[in-house]
């Protein structure tokens, strides 16, 4: 009789249902797989280490770039979503080795906790020019929505070139003039990193081998800038989310001289290093820098169907 009792309790216990996360609704193709693998991970998250039952989410959407396109305002202005939970900092999971060799679970790791039906989003700039990433990003999920913010790509140079610099002064370092990096031997230096970001169809060919345009988001950073709430508004429809975010979470800070966010009452900018001038550059120098870029951007356009208003 014991022998019997004690067996009963045994399939007793083995027959306890085992739980898992609900099931995304409407999701995607790849969508259902990818909260399958999140699932799976947080076994290596420590028990309890999530708040009010959220939960660390691998990211639905990421913001690929490009460098100094205005990648912060986005996550920023984005962030005023209430259904939008955004990683802090820059994760360089798929560009850094050191951080791709730990696998999903030290990505997952770096992802903030969010409730289940919130929108996870990370951005690293560098992912748009790395050219491992796309196939990388592709083989966790293929159904990720991703997003792209461009600017001018001479006036993108430019800043590139002013974040270096002030690095440098912050550091008391000396640091080359513009012209040094953009001339070489009379002519301009088509070997200079920043110039080679700005040229988005080479990159943009890089991305389109692995996700459709339907799948990739670009955001018009100089609108961005003049205009912000018009931009968020695509963005919106773009990830599906619901119409929260409005013309009155933005107001122009005349200080500052662009645009700052109004959320729950709290008034918040952006760091004091955006912004920044950029320096003064000899017209003819400059000249030659449309006149470079002028082809690549009307190959830009023809790869993805729209055009801008760059020079």
């Amino acid at each position: 009789m014991a022998a019997l009792l004690l067996g009963a309790v045994m399939l007793a216990v083995q027959l306890q249902p085992v739980p898992s996360r609900p099931a995304v609704s409407g999701a995607e193709p790849g969508q259902q797989e990818l909260v399958g693998k999140a699932a799976t991970l947080q076994g290596e998250v420590p028990e309890g280490a999530a708040p009010n039952g959220s939960a660390q989410q691998l990211p639905q959407t990421i913001i690929i770039g490009v460098r100094k396109g205005g990648t912060r305002a986005l996550l920023e202005m984005l962030s005023l979503h209430p259904d939008v939970a955004a990683a802090e900092n820059e994760v360089h999971f798929f560009d850094w080795e050191e951080h791709y060799s730990q696998g999903l679970g030290w990505y997952l790791r770096q992802m903030p906790f969010s409730s289940p039906h919130q929108l996870t989003v990370e951005k690293t700039p560098a992912y748009f020019t790395s050219p491992q990433v796309p196939e990388r990003v592709h083989s966790m999920n293929p159904s990720i929505r991703l997003l792209l913010i461009l600017r001018d790509p001479s006036e993108r140079v430019l800043s590139d070139y002013t974040q270096v610099f002030y690095n440098h002064v912050q550091k008391h370092k000396p640091y080359p003039s513009i012209e040094e990096f953009l001339v070489r031997d009379g002519r301009l230096n088509v070997d200079y990193k920043a110039l080679n970001r700005s040229l988005y169809h080479v990159h943009m060919h890089n991305w389109l081998r692995f996700f459709p345009l339907r799948r990739i988001h670009i955001v018009d950073g100089d609108r961005l800038i003049r205009d912000p709430f018009p931009e968020i508004q695509k963005v919106e429809r773009f990830l599906k989310l619901s119409p929260q975010i409005n013309a009155s979470n933005f107001y122009f800070n005349k200080t500052k001289g662009f645009y700052c966010l109004r959320d729950g009452g709290r008034d918040r900018c952006l760091h004091e290093s955006k912004g920044r001038a950029h320096p003064q550059v000899d017209p003819k120098l400059l000249n030659k820098l449309h006149e470079y870029f002028h082809e690549p951007n009307k190959k830009f356009f023809e790869l993805v169907g729209r055009t801008f208003d760059w020079h």
